[in-house]
């Protein structure tokens, strides 16, 4: 943005209508919080069907993107607001779209030379019925973020009868990967002029189970490291890869990369990326940009000066 942000009306879209709804209006309130007093006006926006219409009447100068999940995250309100050239934060139309899909985002990632997870999208009826890999293995949305819908099946475990069940929401096919044992991490990043900076790198530990939505969002669900306990070379390895995620997908902003380390087998795995991270109580990338020394105004204030939209 080349206006002082002290003279910009912000919209910070929230909610939306996704399953992830209720993360986003959390990640919104927080935001549109820490904006009031660094910038001229916020209006706070429950993104509906009719988001068009509503910024086109109240005309803002950005708008601070924190809808999460299908629809706010995947390219279509991108799309909204280059229609309407609005500059806008996070990550634009086309990485938004590629990071979204799973198993898209797999083959761009692995084109890059970044090591991602094997397994694939199967028919989620055929899931439900028998094991298409072998266990153990990961079932989980191809487009859905925050840990929705997602199980993960041992050895002498039965297949996840829920995915072929009337009532899943989340398209005819699946991705199933094997599943990696050993550390969760996640690393932030930061798109700046010079190039995407890597921040820091999260071991996180799930207070029980594995890493799903209730640890991700609970309050005391899972404990954070940072900077986590790692070999050099492998902590190394996670920041520039995180990095290269972030540049091959062409993402902008802000984004989290989200990786398994087996340190048995000394195996580091991305296995995707988000490019609209979490900004909750409980959130990685606030959490990690605090610990290098940019508390949550000044992370959000960033995220705002950093907005644009192609002409």
């Amino acid at each position: 943005m080349t206006r002082p942000i002290s003279d910009l009306h912000v919209a910070v879209l929230m909610g939306g209508l996704s399953s992830e709804r209720a993360v986003s209006l959390s990640s919104g309130k927080q935001c549109a919080d820490a904006l009031e007093g660094q910038v001229a006006r916020v209006t706070r926006v429950d993104a509906g069907r009719d988001l068009a219409q509503v910024l086109a009447a109240l005309k803002p100068d950005v708008v601070f993107n924190a809808l999460h999940g299908d629809w706010g995250e995947d390219g279509c309100v991108q799309g909204i607001l280059e229609t309407l050239q609005i500059p806008y934060t996070h990550s634009g139309l086309l990485a938004s779209a590629i990071t979204m899909d799973k198993d898209k985002s797999k083959a761009v990632l692995r084109a890059a030379g970044i090591n991602v997870p094997g397994g694939g999208l199967f028919d989620r009826h055929a899931v439900a019925r028998g094991h298409v890999i072998a266990p153990p293995y990961i079932v989980k949305p191809n487009a859905e973020g925050s840990s929705v819908g997602v199980y993960r099946v041992l050895e002498g475990e039965v297949p996840v009868a829920a995915v072929g069940a009337d009532d899943w929401a989340y398209g005819e096919q699946v991705m199933v990967e094997p599943f990696i044992p050993g550390k969760e991490l996640a690393v932030t990043v930061i798109g700046e002029a010079t190039g995407p900076r890597a921040l820091t790198v999260t071991d996180i530990t799930p207070v029980k189970g594995f890493y799903d939505y209730e640890a991700k969002y609970a309050a005391g669900g899972s404990i954070h490291k940072l900077p986590a306990e790692l070999p050099p070379a492998v902590f190394e390895t996670a920041l520039r890869q995180s990095e290269l995620a972030h540049t091959a997908l062409g993402c902008r902003g802000i984004s989290r990369s989200d990786f398994r380390y087996d340190d048995v087998k000394d195996d580091l795995v991305l296995l995707e990326v988000n490019t609209q991270p979490g900004m909750t109580p409980t959130s990685l990338a606030p959490e990690q940009a605090a610990f290098v020394g940019m508390d949550y105004k000044a992370l959000v204030r960033w995220i705002v000066e950093d907005a644009s939209c192609p002409r």
